[in-house]
């Protein structure tokens, strides 16, 4: 039987008056396991407060998607605490080893917070303790979660510009062949210096031609004008040189002055070398724009979570807004238009900076997520007083009015079980709240806005 000398070892029971221990273990139950026995298991009522005398238990279970496993050791306390609003329990506690736990009902808990106000505080202290230690694997489990969701949009984002500029350059070392071959093939004939210089002129002025027709019919008839163009000095097999001029837009009269200086087969040649460089220069102009694609990612990157900056700094809120877009830009290029109106005079905000993207980032995926991915986002800056004010709407079918007052609370969410953890908002108002702003909300059908309040920096006040 629990003496009250083993009771008082207990940390949370430790320098009571033995009148509350006494009556303490006059209301509770002495419990005798072996390992392998179940306490309690999920789902069961939260009617009793465990306390561990003797051996190890183990707590598993489930909380917002993640599996839970912590081992009990003696001395610690477990179950339902006083001023819990648990109904039942989450986890399932099974004996690791044999055990005796001390076991306190629930229903005593009104006379227990009378009779012992120290044990219910410290008791306090633990639950909160407990909320903290949730918490704070919540958060970190949201921000894995969103981090996962960047990087494998940004991973998308990165590999169709590093495909492109791949493949542009495996075939660059096909056309390279074919201009050696077909540079041979010119030096092999004996041409004046007004033939040469004709086409390099020739060559030159296609090269630079970046003209890109309206349509691909067009680019279909023009291709035809040209092979027969082609057909008409005898060259009936030049159709994918047709289609590669066709591309850059060289209309047949272009190719004319060619033929009235050389000879057919030299005008072949020609041609073969112009196609070919031609082709280079698109190659090349892939390259450099599927490479200038992957470089302004890596700067949006590298602003998003300011590395290689202070942590605390001035920070422009529009460039802000404008890195996250183009971080989210996955997001949005399937089927949302983004409404700007930026107010022109840069406002500055004394702040964290890649903690104020989580906040754009947070409202920004919700208002994506709200329209199913198609609609419009609108995002605004304005002035007002001695704060910035960024207004992020969407055209959504907007909040309910019975979910609205609860938007911010911590876990609390409308989505599926594994969808969502219900931080995101709660992270914006925590972020907001540190930075000593404030957000609001407000919502109707076809018209949400989050107005998000910041004061400006004293540079700016």
């Amino acid at each position: 039987m629990v003496t009250n000398a083993e009771l008082l070892r207990v940390p949370v029971f430790a320098g009571l008056p033995d009148d509350q221990i006494t009556w303490f273990i006059s209301q509770a139950t002495e419990i005798s396991g072996k390992a392998g026995d179940v306490y309690f298991r999920e789902s069961d009522p939260a009617d009793a407060m465990f306390v561990i005398l003797e051996g190890q238990l183990q707590l598993r279970g489930e909380i917002g998607g993640e599996t839970i496993v912590v081992t009990l050791q003696a001395n610690d306390v477990s179950g339902v605490l006083p001023f819990s609003r648990m109904k039942q329990f989450s986890v399932t506690v099974r004996a690791l080893t044999d055990t005796r736990v001390l076991r306190f009902p629930s229903a005593c808990f009104p006379e227990l917070i009378q009779k012992m106000p120290e044990l219910t505080g410290r008791l306090v202290g633990l639950m909160s303790d407990r909320i903290r230690e949730i918490t704070r694997r919540e958060q970190q489990r949201e921000r894995l979660a969103s981090l996962g969701k960047l990087s494998a949009g940004l991973a998308h984002e990165l590999n169709n510009p590093a495909s492109a500029a791949r493949r542009a350059a495996s075939q660059l070392r096909d056309i390279l062949k074919k201009i050696k071959n077909a540079s041979h093939e010119l030096g092999r004939r004996e041409l004046t210096a007004a033939q040469k210089s004709e086409i390099e002129k020739l060559e030159t002025s296609f090269i630079q031609h970046d003209e890109v027709p309206a349509d691909p019919l067009t680019m279909s008839d023009l291709e035809d004008q040209i092979d027969s163009l082609l057909r008409s000095h005898g060259q009936s097999d030049m159709w994918q040189i047709s289609a590669e001029l066709a591309h850059r837009n060289i209309k047949p009269a272009a190719l004319e002055s060619l033929f009235a200086i050389v000879d057919a087969d030299t005008a072949r040649a020609a041609l073969a070398r112009i196609a070919a460089s031609v082709e280079i220069a698109t190659l090349l102009n892939e390259i450099e724009s599927a490479t200038a694609r992957i470089s302004d990612l890596v700067r949006a990157i590298k602003e998003y979570t300011y590395m290689d900056q202070t942590p605390l700094q001035n920070v422009d809120v529009v460039k802000s807004l404008e890195t996250t877009l183009t971080i989210l830009n996955h997001k949005l290029k399937h089927g949302v238009t983004v409404l700007r109106d930026y107010q022109k005079v840069p406002l500055l905000v004394n702040s964290f900076g890649s903690e104020l993207n989580q906040v754009w980032t947070n409202i920004i995926a919700n208002a994506i997520e709200a329209m199913h991915g198609k609609g419009e986002l609108r995002v605004r800056t304005y002035r007002e007083d001695d704060c910035v004010v960024v207004e992020i709407g969407d055209n959504g079918p907007g909040i309910a009015s019975d979910v609205l007052p609860h938007i911010f609370e911590p876990f609390f969410t409308t989505k599926g079980v594994g969808e969502g953890t219900g931080l995101g908002l709660d992270t914006v108002q925590r972020i907001v709240k540190k930075h000593r702003g404030n957000v609001q909300v407000n919502s109707k059908p076809g018209d949400t806005r989050f107005q998000v309040w910041l004061p400006l920096s004293e540079s700016q006040t």
